[in-house]
């Protein structure tokens, strides 16, 4: 009798102590949004998904950039200024060569980012960011010890949800910004073009990087893609955009592409009939 106790002491300690074991980690679900509004009314076309949270804006914030460049004359044209690479700047591969404005959004060159916004400076760049009204429009930079000037948009202070997106391009194509008429056409000569079926010409631009964890450490199991832009078919010109946060690594092309590819492979029948 007094085994059969110990036994079933020991059985009812066994468990108690699985039940305070942790339970395992499970994967945090991926975060997507799509949305798509009417370029002259701002009736919402398409939405569904997380579209009200911001985000690290990434690449995507050369639009406004091109915008703040042209407006202050640093850029002049579709292939000018032409600005030599700096080995000294050791960055990827891609990267390393001379690039003028076209190179800059079509190969998403960020040291010609960050070349302009030290042309710019501290103030007029900040003074830019606070009248487009673009997100937070906090470029004060910090987490990952990032430069306010020169990353305050990689995974930094700034941050921008898909809705404010497509409301920020809108306010662009609308001529609402305070930005000169040929700054407007300018950077909208050098966003790139992707052709989509039933005759859509889209223009956007992508953005990748990663979510950071609560030490502030760069998080690689949470790749966050972005693209953003507009698109036309005949009189009908739509503004989207679309965000993809992964809850696994990608070890190949950048969580971007994939983003960039599905929309635009989607975006006909997402506006089809609406």
């Amino acid at each position: 009798m007094a085994f059969e106790r110990l036994v079933l002491l020991a059985f009812s300690i066994s468990i108690a102590v699985i039940s305070m074991k942790p339970a395992p980690a499970y994967a945090a679900d991926p975060i997507r949004c799509t949305v798509i509004i009417d370029e002259k009314t701002g009736e919402t076309i398409y939405r569904q998904g997380n579209c009200d949270q911001g985000f690290y804006p990434q690449s995507t914030f050369k639009l406004p950039l091109a915008m703040m460049g042209y407006d202050s004359s640093i850029l002049v044209d579709e292939h000018n200024p032409l600005w030599t690479y700096d080995p000294k700047l050791k960055r990827p591969q891609r990267e390393q060569k001379d690039t003028d404005p076209t190179i800059w959004e079509r190969d998403s060159i960020v040291w010609y980012s960050q070349a302009l916004t030290r042309k710019l400076g501290k103030r007029a760049f900040a003074d830019y960011v606070r009248r487009f009204g673009y997100g937070n429009e906090d470029v004060s930079g910090g987490p990952g010890n990032t430069d306010g000037l020169t990353e305050s948009w990689l995974m930094s202070s700034l941050r921008i949800s898909a809705e404010d997106q497509v409301q920020f391009l809108r306010r662009f194509r609308t001529g609402r910004l305070p930005i000169s008429q040929r700054a407007r056409q300018m950077t909208e000569a050098i966003i790139p073009h992707f052709e989509a079926a039933d005759d859509w010409d889209i223009q956007g631009k992508t953005g990748a990087g990663w979510l950071r964890n609560a030490a502030g450490k760069t998080n690689y199991e949470r790749p966050l893609g972005w693209f953003v832009g507009w698109a036309t078919k005949g009189d009908r010109r739509l503004i989207f955009a679309r965000l993809y946060i992964a809850n696994h690594r990608y070890a190949d092309n950048p969580i971007s592409f994939e983003t960039r590819d599905t929309l635009v492979g989607d975006f006909p029948g997402l506006v089809e009939d609406r």
